[in-house]
């Protein structure tokens, strides 16, 4: 699998162009690897193949692209439609719940959850069905989280890459570590977070 990821992100000026829609398309549809994609991208750029500084351009543009898009399906399936599908009082308490939520804290759970493959796609979608404000909110924090994201991702390839200039498989692995790592601690946090709110 790791070969493939890296066969698909070579040296090619077409690698930004492949990494800003594995980054758009995995906002929604969060299957697809576009941590994996981006920290291959810094590997490669720690290799000299590709430019770090355009790799998050390309990541980051995706991302937001990505959300915003995600933001826009929620919208427009709406919350009759949403209604229609978390039938019973278990599903009205949850989709209550979600509004409520990002009424308190949207614009640190819209940052947050871009670092959790499938938490970003259920915010922004959760996002556009309670009616998120979108341009005063959503966009900014969409944005800042997309940047941020892309940033740490490509860096974290890029130093892992040139720490392990020798064998960049060892970088590879250690920055997929780490982000993994990483992923983790938000979700632990938000679980915690929500326990001790409740």
């Amino acid at each position: 699998m790791l070969q493939s990821l890296v066969d698909v992100v070579s040296g090619s000026p077409w690698t930004y162009l492949a990494i800003f829609g594995i980054a758009a398309l995995d906002a929604v549809l969060p299957i697809v690897p576009s941590e994996a994609a981006v920290i291959t991208a810094g590997v490669l750029a720690a290799d000299g193949d590709l430019l770090v500084v355009l790799v998050i351009v390309a990541a980051a543009a995706g991302a937001i692209l990505g959300d915003n898009c995600s933001y826009l399906v929620g919208h427009l399936v709406g919350r009759r439609t949403s209604r229609r599908l978390l039938r019973g009082e278990r599903g009205r308490r949850s989709l209550e719940w979600a509004e409520r939520t990002l009424r308190r804290r949207g614009g640190l759970l819209i940052v947050l959850a871009r670092f959790i493959p499938m938490g970003r796609t259920a915010t922004t979608l959760t996002a556009g069905v309670v009616d998120y404000p979108w341009r005063p909110r959503f966009l900014p924090f969409a944005a800042l989280g997309g940047i941020v994201w892309a940033t740490y991702s490509a860096l974290l390839g890029f130093f892992g890459g040139h720490t392990f200039e020798d064998q960049p498989w060892y970088g590879l692995l250690l920055a997929f570590g780490i982000a993994a790592g990483v992923a983790l601690l938000v979700e632990l946090g938000r679980r915690i977070r929500e326990q001790t709110a409740s």
